[in-house]
């Protein structure tokens, strides 16, 4: 049966009747033949997403409307594995305080030159390379929470559940590139990053789709060995103490206005 996710804009709603309407939506889901996953609100923008199984969108609106009016703005079908890749497990809350916020910093990485590295070392040395890119890279995540969303062929697709674990990872990813440098890796790897944050359903048919297009467009611009930000990361990111440039506007394919994006220049103390 079809998975869908879906997006209620509930402004100033309190996390209690976000658990009602839940509740409500769990009373009457076997009459619309619904079996709901779990549900995530976000208290700062007013949104509620709903996860759940069920025959087709028409049941979603159907429940909804039957349990307490509160009709979705957009509903997508997803699936489970994708789910897991970007929010984490799945649980279902029980209590009002249980419920967790769906927004997430996504982040690209893509190995610089490797089309070329591929010509000049040849398929053999070059998947070698990969591999070594890929280890550096999964250690960053596991060390600071990373979920690996899916592997590009030079470059990894990951989701973070807080913008500070992200960003720290970002930097650590490139300062373990620097540190092979140093240490006589051959030949030099570099890579480029770009971020994005944002919550799983908008008005892209897609699982967190303007998030994951802006951070890799993003990644696109950012130079080797530098991690490049959007506004949003930005903004979360000084909230936790990163320092960013000036920033820039740039005109991102796909987008049709210009994006400022923002490198960032230095860390916070890492608390742990």
């Amino acid at each position: 049966m079809p998975r869908y996710m879906d997006r209620h804009e509930v402004p100033g709603a309190a996390a209690e009747e976000i658990a009602e309407a839940h509740a409500r939506d769990l009373s009457v889901a076997d009459k619309h033949s619904v079996d709901f996953f779990s549900y995530w609100f976000d208290s700062k923008e007013g949104l509620a997403f709903c996860f759940a199984e069920a025959p087709g969108m028409e049941n979603m609106e159907a429940l909804h409307l039957d349990s307490h009016g509160m009709i979705p703005n957009e509903i997508i079908e997803v699936s489970e594995e994708n789910v897991l890749r970007f929010l984490g497990g799945v649980r279902d809350p029980v209590l009002p305080a249980e419920g967790t916020s769906p927004f997430r910093t996504i982040m690209f990485t893509d190995l610089e030159g490797s089309t070329g590295l591929l010509e000049s070392v040849g398929e053999a040395e070059y998947l070698v390379l990969l591999s070594e890119h890929d280890l550096i890279t999964r250690r960053c995540l596991v060390t600071w929470k990373g979920r690996e969303v899916k592997h590009t062929g030079d470059g990894i697709l990951a989701s973070f559940d807080d913008v500070d674990d992200g960003l720290r990872c970002a930097l650590a990813i490139n300062a373990a590139f620097e540190q092979r440098l140093a240490d006589g890796g051959e030949p030099p790897l570099r890579v480029r990053i770009g971020m994005d944050a944002g919550e799983p359903v908008d008005r892209n048919n897609d699982l967190f789709g303007t998030a994951v297009n802006m951070a890799s467009r993003v990644c696109d611009e950012a130079p080797p060995g530098r991690v490049l930000v959007s506004e949003a990361v930005r903004d979360l990111g000084e909230q936790r103490g990163f320092a960013f440039d000036a920033g820039a506007a740039t005109q991102l394919k796909g987008f049709s206005e210009p994006a400022k994006l923002f490198q960032v220049s230095a860390a916070p103390p890492d608390p742990r």
